[in-house]
């Protein structure tokens, strides 16, 4: 029987869910950002400037310092990163959708430092870069849509360094009581129709939500980014354990 794995909700073919995940950034890809505005108040900045200053690139060195940016899409983490090192950084920017990736590249040519950031489509299950050839890896909210999550992290270790830095950002659970109950309501009742106006379709909102909810606690995940073969694995929750920022090191 074939494999399968989770869709949102649903419960579907493991080859088949990439081509879903595609077709639901391919619908948002111009509006991402301003969904994600929407969906979170404006927070998902703070918490991606946390991601970023836990990095701290360095401002100068003797050899370029290379950062992977994977699922980086619309390039938001690419411009923090790259501002932060001020211009000193190199970042490859590597998502699965041409879509989000077109976005992300035409917003780039406004960048403070828009020479130090290149766009590349790759499947985070095969990179297509060679071993040992960056100095950290981000990932903000995209390891969750990824059908085969281990695989990911495989390439992740197999890409960096030593001494390179793993740094993932992602949607956890919620773990206060009250909080969470406000958070289910919010999620199930506010998003989908917020996503039906900005973006004329609720249903790729209604998968975000879900596919949230499937994915590992932070103590299972932080396992996982362990044996996948890093070091030093520490997770940090934010705003209630609503987002968590799992960090590793390639020793």
């Amino acid at each position: 029987m074939a494999e399968t794995t989770h869709f949102g909700e649903r419960t579907v073919a493991l080859d088949e869910k990439q081509g879903l995940v595609n077709d639901v950034f391919h619908n948002v890809a111009d509006r991402y950002d301003l969904m994600n505005d929407l969906m979170s108040g404006g927070v998902h900045r703070l918490w991606k400037d946390a991601m970023v200053a836990r990095l701290a690139p360095p401002k100068s060195g003797t050899v370029p310092y290379r950062v992977l940016d994977m699922a980086g899409g619309t390039g938001d983490i690419a411009e923090r990163i790259v501002n932060a090192s001020v211009g000193y950084a190199e970042v490859t920017v590597s998502d699965i959708n041409t879509d989000m990736l077109r976005v992300g590249e035409e917003r780039s040519k406004g960048w403070r430092f828009p020479g130090q950031a290149t766009f590349v489509e790759a499947n985070a299950e095969q990179l297509p870069f060679e071993d040992e050839s960056f100095d950290a890896y981000t990932i903000a909210f995209g390891i969750r849509n990824v059908p085969r999550i281990e695989l990911a992290l495989k390439e992740a270790y197999r890409v960096l360094k030593r001494g390179g830095r793993f740094l993932c950002l992602e949607f956890s659970q919620v773990d206060t009581p009250v909080l969470s109950d406000v958070y289910k309501a919010f999620s199930d009742r506010v998003i989908p129709p917020i996503g039906r106006v900005v973006t004329g379709d609720a249903q790729p909102y209604q998968y975000l939500i879900e596919s949230i909810r499937k994915f590992p606690t932070p103590e299972h995940f932080s396992r996982m980014i362990a044996d996948a073969g890093f070091k030093r694995v520490t997770h940090t929750a934010f705003s209630g354990n609503i987002a968590a920022l799992h960090a590793a090191w390639k020793l």
